[in-house]
């Protein structure tokens, strides 16, 4: 491959025609826009599963972090794969385990459900872990305008998925199942397109980046801390409105069909977040403002939703927009904050690992909160403190600075 910044090699074989970055970045973004479609498709048919299979609150957010869960368990894993395999053929690995679980959870039987949700978890953590070192290799010098190209696609799709889950529940007797189980027709077509990629088993050139051995480890540094605090605390906010959100609409007498219309706002109104927050990441000399406003639009949704749920129509729109800019940044952070892309998939892996644990505890949290009270507000005031909290970890992790 050979990208905007970097000369690369193939580590075997014989030479092979290198590949343009803008066929490179196509099938970035491609690849991205599986990340999330498979999640939110969830939360708008999640009272019908929950009737269907009869299960309690609990244990229907149970079902929503174990993807959660598998993300903090793979992504330390990830990078050794990726050192390994190289980061095209690890991606196609996570494409094609993410369309399996995506089949797999679709059919009868709740223990499939339950096993295709784990595989497509572990699935979307070792891509979640290696799109952010693909961008520090290939694209070093626009990483926020990458990241933001991509995560606005994870947007558009999660968006969607959201917008149509309930209808295409309603077109078949498969019910929820069917919008459970057809995105892995996107993983497939992302997985053909990267298919040319996949022959090849790239490295860097040795001129490209110090050794492994000269890279500090994120774990020994306050600045990986940070950021990792950062992606912890912008999951937790964001799952838990994407799981429960339509259940708090919903006890508050707002349809089903407008609850999920609502998801689609939410995830729709990302998109704006997510370019903007990548216009802005260039032009300011460092990321200490976007850190803060971000997780305060979220505040506003919160409140409002305390306050007046059955107008989420409008409190949606400022999670999206606050949720998107928040991830875009939690997301470039890694390349922002670190020396080449082997450091930066240290970062993701440590962050994405340690955050995705603390965000698998919102939903199930917000559940057995809602079991024991009756009642959403005492969890909605938990997640309005933890986003004030985050506005202060977005001051110091948005500082100018990088892992020495």
């Amino acid at each position: 491959m050979v990208t905007d910044s970097l000369t690369e090699r193939p580590a075997a074989g014989p030479a092979t025609r290198a590949l343009s970055p803008a066929l490179v970045l196509a099938g970035l973004l491609l690849v991205a826009a599986n990340l999330r479609a498979g999640i939110t498709t969830v939360g708008p048919v999640l009272e019908e599963l929950r009737r269907d299979l009869g299960l309690a609150s609990f244990t229907a957010s149970a079902l929503i972090s174990l993807p959660l869960v598998a993300f903090a368990v793979i992504s330390p894993v990830a990078p050794a794969v990726s050192r390994r395999l190289g980061l095209e053929r690890t991606l196609g690995l996570g494409l094609a385990g993410l369309a399996l679980g995506l089949v797999v959870r679709s059919l009868p039987g709740q223990p499939l459900l339950w096993l295709g949700t784990a595989l497509l978890g572990v699935a979307i953590a070792v891509v979640n872990v290696v799109l952010p070192a693909l961008v520090k290799r290939d694209f070093p010098t626009r990483i926020g305008q990458i990241t933001g190209r991509y995560s606005a696609v994870q947007s558009v799709f999660a968006a969607t998925a959201a917008g149509v889950a309930v209808p295409m529940a309603g077109l078949t007797s498969a019910g929820w199942r069917l919008p459970l189980g057809m995105w892995a027709g996107l993983a497939v077509i992302a997985l053909g397109v990267l298919a040319p990629q996949l022959r090849r088993h790239t490295v860097a050139a040795p001129v490209a980046a110090p050794s492994v051995a000269s890279v500090k480890s994120p774990w020994r540094s306050a600045v990986g801390w940070q950021v990792t605090a950062y992606m912890a605390l912008q999951s937790t906010g964001y799952y838990v409105f994407i799981t429960w959100l339509p259940s708090i609409e919903e006890s508050a007498g707002v349809s089903a069909t407008a609850a999920g219309v609502h998801q689609l706002l939410l995830n729709g109104l990302g998109i704006a977040g997510s370019i903007a927050c990548s216009a802005l990441i260039p032009r300011l000399r460092d990321q200490r403002l976007i850190g803060v406003l971000a997780p305060l639009l979220f505040v506003v949704a919160v409140v409002g939703v305390l306050v007046a749920p059955t107008y989420s129509a409008i409190w949606t729109t400022f999670a999206g927009v606050g949720g998107g800019a928040s991830i875009v940044l939690a997301l470039s952070f890694f390349g922002l904050r670190t020396r080449n892309h082997t450091q930066a998939a240290a970062l993701s892996g440590m962050a994405q690992s340690v955050g995705y644990l603390v965000a698998a505890a919102g939903p199930i949290a917000v559940g057995a909160l809602h079991d024991a009270t009756g009642t959403w507000k005492p969890a909605l005031v938990t997640i309005l403190a933890l986003e004030l909290v985050l506005a202060g970890v977005g001051y110091f992790a948005g500082r100018n600075k990088v892992i020495q």
